[in-house]
């Protein structure tokens, strides 16, 4: 890495009269944990700086000094993307927003939460447990943070039931490129008035205002649970259940798939115990994974009952009620997939989603040109929403490029996207811009210069 780049002349020290001497790093004093998130792909860059503000004051008066200067400028939470969102320019500056990490209201009587952005998702689910309340987003790594879920549109395994972050984030106060601060949306579950800009700017990536509270919907903590593993010969059987398990009317809370070589190395690395029979799991090509919620343990147990019944019709193998236990240990285990796949060494990943009555025929098409290629692209995804998450394991990045490109395309010609949660940041940018439509991409960016005239805010991602 190049030796670190000087801020210019006398910036240190005008960040360091907003956030003070502590909390200001610059040069070698940046560590590795601020240069880059998760993404397997992307280089870490060291930065100019890394402030932490602990006010909105602060993030208000960094802006605007950044934008006078004409200096780049990243947010940066937990930093558990995927995407390469949160990765830095090496002539900008990271905003980093672990200091504001406080819960500020918990409103019981319109079930809602105000936040700031560095507070995480398990420190938020420890205040609301006692309450009987849940934020229902779960992305899958608890130590992400409330704005890293905000600029990303996050979803999870509880999507299908909940819906992703916009479907439960009602308002947000933000801060725009000029440092002025706004505020949209409220406690209100309703608002026709005006343009939503809270829902703009969700999953914008930073690239328009950064958030600096949030107000979030709760609901009520489920009292029960149990959770159906369904093994299938085929994962073409599998996909075409989904639909079917959908339009049953048991309304899942979790509707997953794992493919038998993800569930092998989820079973070798974590020590499942799942009370399948060997033969069972030598014949099964694929897996279903359901979790039912229900406030009465009866009702629970008749439609868990109903739905087994309605699986072994679609073509399950069997099914298999798990002990609290062994569904707790699999759904963890299947939260840490990309972990499994980062630990086998995968060259890159994906979370491309389609309409779920098309995913038996993406699939196929997937592994088609998997075949072709000589590329392994083992996978598992939140079936209930199409949401399809695959590892990629191809060395050559000529190769790996290609097959990518063909696989996003296939995924835009069945009516689907290129992200249903990581977005796109630094690393899908390129086939964002490729394959997305030029009149949409135009009113994009002058979405984003009617924000960020100077173009300041996280460069580089998404446009």
């Amino acid at each position: 890495m190049p030796e670190p780049a000087p801020l210019p002349p006398g910036i240190e020290a005008r960040l360091a009269e907003i956030v003070g001497t502590a909390h200001l790093d610059v040069g070698a004093e940046i560590g590795p944990d601020d240069m880059a998130d998760e993404c397997l792909s992307c280089e870490p860059t060291r930065p100019l700086a890394v402030v932490r503000p602990s006010s909105t004051a602060e993030v208000s008066a960094l802006l605007a000094l950044a934008d006078r200067e004409g200096i780049p400028v990243t947010a940066r939470g937990a930093g558990t993307g995927l995407s390469g969102g949160c990765v830095p320019r090496p002539d900008g500056l990271v905003i980093h927003f672990s200091r504001m990490d406080r819960i500020l209201e918990i409103d019981a009587d319109n079930f809602v939460a105000i936040v700031e952005p560095g507070v995480q998702l398990d420190q938020l689910d420890e205040a609301l447990a006692p309450l009987g309340f849940i934020y229902p987003v779960y992305p899958g790594e608890t130590s992400a943070s409330l704005g890293g879920n905000v600029n990303t549109n996050a979803g999870g395994m509880r999507a299908v039931k909940y819906g992703v972050t916009r479907h439960n984030v009602l308002g947000v106060e933000a801060v725009l490129a000029s440092g002025e601060i706004i505020e949209c949306g409220g406690k209100p579950i309703k608002n026709s008035t005006g343009y939503d800009l809270t829902q703009l700017i969700i999953g914008s990536e930073g690239t328009l205002a950064f958030v600096t509270k949030a107000t979030l919907r709760l609901q009520p903590r489920p009292a029960f649970a149990a959770t159906i593993l369904a093994p299938f010969d085929t994962l073409d059987e599998v996909t075409r259940a989904v639909p079917k398990v959908v339009s049953s009317g048991i309304a899942p809370a979790l509707l997953e798939y794992i493919d038998m070589a993800t569930m092998a190395l989820m079973i070798a690395n974590g020590g499942l115990d799942l009370g399948i029979p060997d033969d069972v799991r030598a014949g099964a090509l694929a897996y279903l994974v359901v979790q039912l919620e229900n406030a009465d343990e009866d009702r629970l147990e008749e439609d868990t009952m109903r739905l087994g019944e309605s699986l072994v019709e679609l073509g399950a193998t069997d099914v298999y009620v798990l002990p609290p236990g062994a569904a707790e240990s699999l759904i963890g285990a299947r939260e840490k997939a990309f972990w499994l796949a980062k630990s086998a060494g995968a060259d890159d990943l994906l979370d491309v989603v389609v309409p779920r009555a098309s995913m038996s025929v993406f699939m196929e098409r997937v592994q088609k040109l998997a075949d072709e290629s000589g590329t392994r692209i083992p996978g598992c995804g939140h079936a209930g929403d199409g949401n399809v998450h695959m590892a990629v394991f191809q060395s050559d990045p000529e190769v790996r490029t290609t097959v990518m490109r063909r696989i996003f395309e296939v995924a835009i010609e069945l009516g689907g996207a290129i992200s249903g949660e990581h977005g796109l940041g630094k690393e899908k940018r390129k086939y964002f811009l490729e394959l997305e439509s030029p009149e949409k991409v135009a009113l994009m960016r002058r979405i984003k210069a009617a924000f960020d005239p100077k173009g300041i805010l996280n460069p580089g991602t998404v446009l």
